[in-house]
């Protein structure tokens, strides 16, 4: 994996050090993968997780929506560069699909849409107005929403029938596809109680709940494939490490979606199934809740363990943002939803630990672009 791109190289491949090429200017998008987007996405969760947080803290609404609009123009940026490496690029552009890792990570760009969508809704509207808000929340989500349908389909397939898999291939980035619907249906929650009352909000709220459970156990599926490989094969290459955060996002996601719903459900469902509903984000968040904060604590201890021996700066890095945000946000609909002062305590921990992340990883980002590092190819490992 080189140390520029934002998912780690397959097997074989190393990071590639030292300075740029010379040429590295007229090489800018040739190799602008969809990993890019997941810088899209760890941005934006810092300012809607502020959103949600369940305290009062002065001055952070309006920090948050500062970062919200660097993560909506990043966001434009982002994909006029992506348009520029799909024209004069081609054959590389669709070389990502069938690559074995870059693959997965064609599910970043749906979830970033969602996210900057998301937080145009939550905080853009102190700035844009909230019927230009809604707008273009709407606009985003729809588009966000198909593109993560279509990802979960074709990646998955392209794997099935493609990719060259083997018993030790399984890595966080496998859950990239199938997670796009999951944020989907926790920021369509918001969305329900703008439609006509009637068979609109019903039918957005059950599509909701239909991406809820499909993202939910494809996860169910991925993640022991991720601990079996963990188990039998350690952590692999170092520049993998990070993906193992990426399981926390459908985590998260989930208890906040669940929540969210829950919340939304009254206005659409009849009683008892509106009653269920808010119970449901109750009895099936906490539960989740708790197997995300050991998984928190396993993805802490071995990223450490690997940073004492070295951990090379890749986009991969901003895996410990948006997966640390949606249990921020899942933290905070439940202590919201419960009343309770211990989850309200933890939801301003994980928040504080998401912020000191994305503050690193954005740092290190930024000065690998300036060096030019980020925009190197992959370059062979030498054999043993």
């Amino acid at each position: 994996m080189p140390s520029t791109l934002a998912v780690p190289s397959p097997p074989g491949a190393h990071p590639r050090t030292g300075p740029p090429e010379p040429d590295h200017r007229s090489r800018l998008f040739r190799d602008l993968g969809p990993n890019w987007f997941a810088s899209v996405m760890g941005t934006g969760i810092v300012a809607t997780a502020a959103a949600g947080l369940p305290a009062h803290v002065p001055g952070l609404r309006t920090a948050a929506t500062v970062v919200w609009a660097l993560a909506a123009v990043w966001l434009v940026v982002l994909s006029a560069a992506w348009a520029v490496h799909w024209t004069r690029h081609r054959e590389r552009a669709r070389a990502h699909a069938g690559h074995p890792v870059m693959a997965h990570f064609w599910g970043a760009p749906a979830m970033a849409l969602l996210t900057v969508g998301a937080g145009t809704l939550a905080l853009g509207s102190d700035w844009i107005g909230p019927q230009a808000a809604l707008a273009v929340d709407a606009v985003l989500w729809s588009a966000g929403t198909a593109l993560g349908l279509v990802t979960w389909v074709w990646i998955p397939y392209r794997a099935m029938t493609d990719h060259r898999v083997s018993d030790d291939s399984a890595f966080g980035g496998w859950l990239m596809p199938v997670v796009p619907p999951m944020v989907s249906a926790a920021t369509g929650a918001a969305l329900v109680p703008h439609l006509p009352a009637g068979q609109a909000r019903l039918t957005l709220l059950l599509a909701c709940y239909a991406m809820f459970g499909m993202s939910l156990l494809a996860s169910l599926v991925i993640i022991p494939q991720i601990w079996g490989r963990l188990v039998r094969h350690k952590t692999g290459p170092a520049a993998m490490v990070p993906t193992l955060w990426i399981v926390l996002g459908p985590l998260g996601q989930s208890v906040t979606a669940a929540n969210l719903l829950g919340h939304a459900a009254p206005t659409a469902l009849p009683r008892p199934y509106a009653t269920g509903a808010e119970v449901f984000g109750c009895l099936y968040g906490v539960p989740v809740w708790g197997f995300a904060m050991m998984w928190l604590a396993l993805a802490a201890a071995l990223t450490v363990r690997t940073a004492r021996n070295g951990l090379p700066f890749t986009l991969t890095w901003w895996s410990f943002t948006f997966p640390l945000g949606t249990c921020v946000t899942g933290t905070s609909a439940l202590a919201l939803r419960l009343h309770s002062t211990a989850f309200q305590g933890a939801a301003l921990v994980l928040y504080a630990g998401l912020v000191a992340a994305w503050a690193l990883v954005a740092l290190r980002t930024v000065r690998a672009g300036a060096r030019g590092t980020l925009f190197l190819p992959p370059v062979p490992a030498p054999r043993a």
